[in-house]
């Protein structure tokens, strides 16, 4: 069976969103359709607004409607600690821990020669200027995925802040909480036994 034109777009524009396949883009649809039509309206207003208001910080490069973003202009952050993130959604994870008082800056991307991702395609050449701006950056956090490309950024950088007598710590990893140690991969339980602490 066809669908009308208009409900067949709908779907073709949802499946276009990630992770959305043909059936999701489907069952959304039909949610939407039979939605009230000011919850569908609100609902695409607030894309609309999303998409026309929200940038990137100018220091950071995190997503805000108001440069400098509201960690920047915090005063109550400790500007001499940066963590360095992948992504903006990144940012988030961090901020639920409500542990980390410092600054971010947001990389948008790891280096992946097979993806033909560079350095230069990343915001690192704005994190090395942050670093020799005042007041001094002390520490710089690498909190980039535990992925192949993640640890070569996280290596990459290292390597360019070192010589700059900052100090550069990586997030330490390990066995999540609730987890089996039978089903935890080799790296991951070597890495837990490198970062182990007294009790």
């Amino acid at each position: 069976m066809e669908h009308a034109p208009a409900f067949a777009r709908l779907i073709a524009e949802l499946e276009k969103l990630p992770g959305i396949g043909p059936k999701t883009a489907q069952r959304l649809a039909y949610h939407l359709l039979f939605r009230p039509q000011e919850e569908v309206r609100a609902l695409a207003e607030a894309m609309v607004r999303a998409r026309a208001s929200v940038r990137y910080c100018s220091v950071c490069f995190n997503l805000t409607d108001r440069d400098p973003c509201a960690v920047c202009r915090d005063p109550g952050r400790d500007a001499r600690l940066i963590c360095v993130v992948e992504q903006p959604r990144d940012v988030v994870a961090m901020e639920r821990t409500r542990e980390y008082r410092g600054r971010y800056h947001v990389l948008h991307g790891v280096i992946s020669p097979v993806d033909g991702v560079g350095p230069e395609q990343l915001r690192v050449r704005e994190l090395l200027a942050r670093l020799q701006a005042d007041p001094p950056v002390e520490e710089v956090i690498l909190a980039t995925n535990p992925t192949v490309e993640g640890e070569a950024t996280a290596l990459y950088l290292a390597r360019l802040i070192k010589p700059l007598g900052i100090r550069v710590t990586r997030i330490a990893r390990g066995v999540p909480e609730g987890g089996d140690l039978e089903y935890v991969d080799e790296l991951t339980l070597t890495r837990a036994l490198q970062g182990r602490q007294a009790l």
